[in-house]
């Protein structure tokens, strides 16, 4: 005989692949999470679902396998499914501003309206990533529901049978209901039967709370459930939704939109800032701790304000917004290693490199150097912008920490971090430990330069982390800065270092002027590293030359010995031009992070020797052609 009380239970779905991801990523996903469930799920009309995929990722799933749009628009219309909005680009929504909050949930309720003749009214938030004002967004939006985890309605203070139950959250009047997901329980269904779990369940609750009638609801969205390692995953989903048939006596399967329509009373909770995933992690912490997360953060905020700046040309300016949500993708923004893959981060930038030329007045765009707070460190940082090249320089190494070629959308400064241990870092400087270009080293004369592939030597000295003087600025492209001498015991701390950057059109110099303060005669090697970022390592990515007097090209391995390094970028086409008046020994090689490639290094090395006051001159010059 069935009992009076069921479980009310919530099942869904999700799935998201990151934009710039390679097409066999998607097939995966689609392969051991969608379609065994989606197919499975249509067989037992009898089970009801909440369906929630990215907006990416169904626009990928519409173009390969419209087969499964087809079931889904089916189960939608005998409302055995019920399918929930979101930001298209599944961005961390607590990070981005409320207008791109709004645009990408209304730009996602569109495509659902488009494709399924059905607004959605619940919202997925990527990694369950709350704070409190997200209701003002939810509620504009027409977003009656979303999902938290139990864990977070436990920081909420609500404990006991309240953390089986939806509840109301409120900002500015706005109000918007939120349903409890139970992380435990899924953890549960990818290890044991989904009759045991629920049996399981069933016996807590009545420890909770023995004389409760009231409705228990429990959602889950299982990433998988319990098989063996060889079942194929429409095996193990067909037997889930096989046991769930069996289990009526204890469940009861529903959809959050049915609950909504019935419930009577709300409590009402107001949430701290909190996501679902484990050790309390925090989007913003991750923010300031991890700089290849911060640069794509700050690229992005600076891309709002251009955008922002547009006037007249609402369609433009729309694309423009587009393309730069592209880049919000909660991928960057979450536990993991995602912001390690070079193909991502490649990918964020070129969309909010479009999003800038779009975002630029056609016929109308004059050269500038701006300064401005890009790293949101309280240093304002120089900002170039040519025709063809960005520029951007800090103050700390008077290095440049982005270099964007337009006309290809590529940030060939996206370098990721280093994770070379770091003994030298000085108080107060950026300890983010970012790659730049021109990050200036002096060692001693007998260094080898082959010391300084694998962890740089204690006894030199780092200028890329001290803080250099801005010594003059042309708002037509020149930016001149001095490293001081200095009074402590810093190896090589008497040598002065005077650089100037000249940007024109797509040719950037950079001159050297090194002076010996010191009474007595100096001599060092002098490095100023320059990291670049292509597609990947091997020659169907990059390749690089030297070229010799006679004009011919000489392939380069690793040793460098000339005066000039021609760059062959492959994949976008780009023949990049690095040029010295002064000839220079040295290497380059490829550096990785969890075995993903992240930079190329290029270490010029100059020896040097300087009688007292004496001083030393070198340039370089980068051009860029395509």
């Amino acid at each position: 005989m069935k009992t009076v009380n069921r479980i009310n239970l919530i099942l869904g779905s999700h799935a998201h692949v990151p934009s710039g991801a390679p097409e066999s990523e998607f097939e995966f996903v689609y392969e051991t999470k969608i379609r065994p469930f989606v197919s499975n799920l249509y067989r037992y009309s009898n089970i009801q679902a909440v369906l929630h995929y990215s907006g990416v990722l169904l626009y990928w799933v519409e173009r390969t396998h419209p087969e499964s749009f087809m079931l889904i628009e089916d189960m939608l219309s005998r409302k055995q499914a019920e399918i929930i909005g979101g930001g298209f680009y599944e961005p961390i929504f607590p990070l981005i501003s409320l207008q791109d909050r709004i645009g990408q949930i209304e730009l996602m309720t569109t495509y659902l309206r488009k494709h399924f003749g059905k607004r959605p009214t619940g919202c997925w938030v990527p990694g369950m990533a709350w704070e409190q004002n997200l209701a003002v967004a939810l509620c504009t939006s027409d977003m009656n529901y979303t999902f938290l985890s139990q864990d977070q309605f436990e920081k909420a203070g609500l404990e006991g049978s309240d953390l089986f139950k939806p509840c109301l959250s409120e900002d500015q009047g706005k109000l918007v209901a939120i349903f409890p997901v139970s992380r435990f329980v899924e953890k549960e269904l990818s290890r044991k039967s989904f009759s045991q779990v629920f049996v399981d369940m069933e016996n807590k609750f009545k420890e909770i709370c023995p004389n409760c009638k009231s409705d228990k609801i429990i959602s889950v969205f299982p990433e998988s459930v319990s098989s063996s390692p060889e079942e194929a995953p429409d095996t193990a989903w067909n037997r889930f939704f096989e046991e769930i048939s069996l289990s009526d006596n204890i469940v009861s399967s529903t959809l959050p939109f049915k609950i909504l329509k019935t419930y009577k009373i709300f409590k009402k909770a107001s949430f701290p800032n909190s996501t679902s995933l484990e050790n309390d992690f925090s989007p913003r912490r991750f923010l300031i701790d991890n700089a290849d997360v911060s640069g794509i953060y700050s690229k992005m905020i600076f891309t709002n304000l251009l955008i922002n700046q547009l006037k007249g040309d609402k369609a433009r300016k729309l694309n423009a917004r587009e393309e730069m949500w592209k880049a919000q993708d909660s991928c960057f923004f979450s536990a993991g290693n995602e912001q390690y893959r070079n193909e991502l981060r490649k990918s964020a930038y070129s969309s909010l490199l479009r999003a800038e030329k779009l975002s630029r007045e056609k016929g109308l765009f004059v050269p500038s150097l701006i300064q401005y707070d890009f790293n949101f460190d309280g240093k304002k940082e120089f900002i170039f912008q040519d025709e063809k090249i960005n520029c951007y320089i800090q103050h700390t190494g008077a290095g440049i920490f982005e270099l964007d070629y337009l006309p290809k959308e590529w940030n060939y400064l996206d370098c990721g971090t280093s994770s070379e241990p770091d003994k030298t870092r000085l108080a107060g400087t950026d300890n983010l430990n970012k790659r730049i270009a021109f990050a200036d080293m002096l060692f001693p004369a007998n260094e080898k330069f082959d010391n300084l592939i694998n962890i740089l030597p204690d006894n030199g000295r780092f200028c890329y982390h001290e803080q250099y003087e801005e010594v003059t600025q042309d708002k037509k492209g020149k930016s001149c800065f001095k490293l001081p001498v200095r009074a402590d015991n810093v190896p090589f701390g008497y040598i002065e270092i005077n650089k100037c950057y000249l940007l024109k059109k797509d040719n950037l110099s950079v001159s050297y002027q090194l002076v010996n303060k010191d009474k007595e005669t100096a001599s060092f090697l002098f490095v100023p590293e320059i990291d670049f970022s292509f597609a990947g390592v091997g020659d169907e990515f990059v390749r690089f030359y030297t070229v010799d007097s006679g004009g011919k090209d000489i392939s380069i391995d690793r040793l460098l010995d000339s005066n000039n390094l021609k760059i062959l970028d492959v994949k976008n086409e780009v023949q990049i031009l690095l040029s010295s008046v002064n000839n220079f020994t040295g290497c380059l090689f490829p550096v990785f992070k969890y075995d993903m490639y992240q930079a190329t290094r290029i270490l010029p090395v100059f020896s040097v020797t300087l009688d007292s006051g004496v001083s030393w001159s070198n340039e370089f010059t980068l051009k860029f052609s395509h």
